[in-house]
């Protein structure tokens, strides 16, 4: 999983940056800091080797079924492009089917892939939106994604209980009865 030349350029600039910082990187509790640093940006970044496209065709299937499907509350952890701090939350992602379903696995996994890259909660969401209209040409499609940023929180303003909401939605969803009924089925 991890690359052994990635893994070694990147822990030495960690290492300097932790000597610039004033601190020892050969100190004992620093000593393998590094590289620990380094392996966890690659997991946090694996999203830029995976293809969301790719996963979603993997389990299109024929269904006449035509009626808002709705996976919510999945998990979200993404780095901020900012600032390289983490923002996390929940993401609701729905689309109405015109003769087209996916396997229901395959709308977390997209939205995973999307979230481990530098990002903006903004683009995730619209990525997350486009991947799905542009693979399964459904009727419409929404994401809703409420994250909470440790730019926000830990620096900055330092404002502990801010949420930021954002929403993508295209085609039958821009239908404000369909999108209320969707904003209905988001928070039961």
């Amino acid at each position: 999983m991890y690359d052994a030349e990635t893994t070694r350029d990147v822990a030495d600039h960690v290492a300097s940056i932790i000597q610039k910082l004033g601190e020892d990187p050969e100190r004992e509790g620093l000593v393998k800091t590094p590289e620990r640093v380094a392996k966890a940006y690659q997991f946090l970044t694996q999203g830029y080797a995976q293809d969301p496209k790719a996963i979603l065709r993997q389990a299109m299937f024929e269904e006449t079924y035509n009626e808002i499907i709705l996976v919510k509350d999945i998990e979200v952890y993404s780095l901020c492009e900012h600032h390289m701090l983490p923002f996390f939350g929940k993401a609701h992602v729905a689309y109405i089917p015109d003769g087209h379903i996916v396997g229901l696995s395959k709308i977390p996994r997209t939205v995973e892939v999307f979230a481990r890259r530098l990002q903006v909660q903004e683009r995730l969401t619209l990525q997350i939106r486009e991947a799905i209209d542009e693979v399964l040409k459904p009727q419409g499609a929404a994401v809703v994604i409420e994250a909470q940023h440790l730019c926000m929180m830990m620096r900055g303003v330092e404002k502990q209980n801010s949420c930021t909401t954002t929403s993508a939605v295209s085609g039958a969803f821009r239908n404000h009865s369909t999108r209320d009924e969707f904003m209905r089925l988001v928070r039961s």
